[in-house]
């Protein structure tokens, strides 16, 4: 069964083809500046046999650039495709689901209208998302298509954990709640730690930490979420590449009248120039990390508050778990940055944890245990894979 899965941006949209009961990959590839004016878009194209493709041209919308990856995966020198017949199904990674989608669903145009009225709470994404089902049906009819959620994985989360403490109707009428993102990695890796224990996910209590340009931790019991960094929006929580993470929330006004800036353009500021970027000029952990070890202050600061608020939250998330038997650390950073584990793990060494500190060092984006023996709490490194979970979903979905 052949799965294509997407993720469709505001102006970009990845893709990968999966033959999705041996979970391989057939092929992959990026479509990037999708609606510039007066620009060329780029289109990145790789198969199993790393047989590579790359152009640019215009590619004014998403229907446009759905169409040149349709023809890439069927070409006669580029494809592992004969015909498009041959693609099964297709899985969409959607932002929000607000409370209405609590799993992955099967798309009908119900859904899609439903959808289109959560665009208010993720009116960057949920837009792009939302295009490409539709240009799916468009260009390839009669495939059934399935949405998978960002927001999804973390509804288990309880009241106390996910409302903020602002007027009822805000709730009940607008919807203003917690409702954390990532939640695909986090089902992913907590599911994927669980099989490398070799212990039943109920019976873990864990914290995962999805830590790129985008960090989010959540606090998972028995494989549900009780809690979450991220709230309404991706800009709670962890210190980010370019993102604020938790502050003040009269800040927002102050910043606004100080900079003369109207609402939107000062969430704009918070999303998207502050974080790493705000604070160093650098939004990348590898520019962090270059930049502080050449004495560079800012990034020293940066840096250490970025190790500070992650243990903060590993310390709250123990309480709210009553215990804590697993740390999981997955994404760029958390798969590629030796120095950011051992120096999150150093802070928690007063709870029992127990760090494998040379062999943390040796390992980048490989699944295995970091943690000594004797450590009460079991430290892994499982790199996400977001997209196997979307083709995985899609096949279950249609299969029925």
């Amino acid at each position: 069964m052949n799965i294509l899965v997407l993720n469709s941006g505001s102006s970009s949209l990845k893709y990968k083809l999966f033959s999705a009961e041996k979970a391989q990959v057939l092929a992959y590839g990026l479509v990037e500046r999708i609606g510039i004016p007066g620009g060329l878009g780029k289109i990145t194209h790789q198969n199993q046999d790393n047989g590579k493709y790359a152009a640019e041209e215009e590619i004014p919308d998403h229907q446009k650039a759905l169409r040149m990856v349709l023809h890439l995966l069927a070409d006669e020198k580029w494809g592992v495709l004969r015909n498009l017949n041959e693609i099964d199904g297709i899985g969409h990674r959607v932002l929000h689901g607000g409370e209405v989608f609590k799993e992955s669903v099967l798309v009908t145009p119900a859904d899609v209208q439903k959808m289109e009225e959560l665009i208010e709470l993720g009116p960057l994404h949920m837009p792009a998302n939302i295009m490409g089902i539709k240009a799916c049906a468009e260009l390839v009819p009669g495939v059934p298509q399935v949405a998978v959620f960002d927001t999804a994985f973390h509804q288990t989360m309880p009241k106390k954990a996910f409302l903020y403490a602002l007027p009822a109707d805000l709730y009940k009428n607008h919807r203003v709640r917690r409702y954390g993102f990532h939640g695909t990695s986090h089902r992913y890796v907590s599911g994927q730690a669980a099989k490398v224990l070799g212990r039943p996910l109920e019976s873990l209590k864990m914290i995962t930490a999805h830590l790129g340009n985008g960090s989010s931790l959540a606090a998972i019991n028995g494989g549900k979420v009780v809690d979450t960094s991220m709230g309404l929006t991706p800009l709670e929580g962890l210190v980010m590449g370019t993102r604020s993470g938790d502050l003040d929330p009269a800040i927002v006004p102050f910043i606004g009248n100080k900079l003369n800036l109207n609402p939107e353009e000062t969430d704009a500021y918070l999303n998207k120039k502050s974080g790493f970027l705000g604070m160093t000029g650098y939004s990348d952990m590898r520019d962090i990390q270059r930049e502080r070890l050449a004495g560079n202050e800012r990034a020293q600061e940066a840096y250490e508050l970025f190790i500070y608020r992650i243990t903060k939250y590993i310390g709250s998330y123990t309480v709210a778990l009553k215990g804590l038997d697993l740390l999981v650390f997955t994404a760029g950073i958390g798969e590629n940055d030796w120095q950011t584990r051992a120096d999150i793990c150093r802070e928690l060494e007063f709870m029992g944890v127990k760090m494998d500190y040379a062999k943390n060092e040796q390992l980048r984006g490989e699944e295995t245990v970091l943690s000594l023996a004797d450590s009460k709490v079991t430290i892994l490194l499982i790199p996400t894979n977001e997209e196997l979970v979307i083709a995985r979903d899609t096949m279950a979905l249609i299969s029925k």
